[in-house]
């Protein structure tokens, strides 16, 4: 899939800066999981927001204590599967999820830059097939690169990345201030918009 000059810079970058990155897409799929869960009553989307809120709370609060094999299971247990729905939500669904595993396993593995990329990949993939299911057909990388909603969703994770780059030491301020404007936008990666 689409590569992109971000995943070469993320290796600049220390493991709190790569956590807080993976958040901040995490908090931008959100929606697009929420969406699904109320559409289908598939499962309770608060899961993934308690989920998400502890890896934020694992950057901001010194020492907490989180047990991500416990919250791995409970993220897995409601992973939807593509074959038992026919609607198009259940991709970004499940591209939300993949996401938030990514951070939970590099939580867990201290391996933070293998999946900080791939939470950039997941993020950028569901908004190709969305412009390719609204189009109706495959595109090639090329048009995809031209694409005005790949080239927004890049410019999104750049503009994360430089806030971040900027950063000598981690900087509860910046984490925080990143959550509460991307938690408020309220609006994800494909322009689902999160209605409390």
């Amino acid at each position: 899939m689409l590569q992109n000059p971000v995943h070469l810079r993320l290796a600049k970058l220390e493991s709190w800066q790569h956590v807080t990155f993976m958040a901040c897409l995490c908090e931008r799929m959100f929606p697009n999981y929420w969406a699904f869960c109320q559409q289908t009553e598939f499962a309770d989307p608060q899961l993934y927001r308690r989920i998400l809120d502890l890896v934020w709370e694992s950057l901001t609060v010194k020492g907490a204590k989180i047990n991500f094999d416990s919250q791995l299971e409970k993220l897995e247990a409601v992973i939807p599967n593509g074959d038992d729905f026919d609607i198009y939500g259940v991709h970004p669904a499940i591209d939300a999820c993949v996401a938030l595993s990514e951070v939970l396993h590099a939580q867990l593995s201290g391996e933070t830059l293998e999946h900080a990329v791939e939470v950039s990949r997941t993020s950028v993939t569901t908004v190709a097939i969305l412009e390719m299911t609204q189009a109706g057909r495959e595109m090639s990388d090329e048009e995809l690169r031209e694409n005005q909603a790949i080239i927004d969703e890049w410019d999104m994770q750049w503009e994360i990345f430089r806030l971040l780059a900027e950063c000598e030491e981690r900087d509860l301020e910046l984490i925080k201030g990143l959550r509460s404007d991307l938690r408020e936008a309220g609006i994800s990666n494909i322009g689902i918009i999160f209605q409390q």
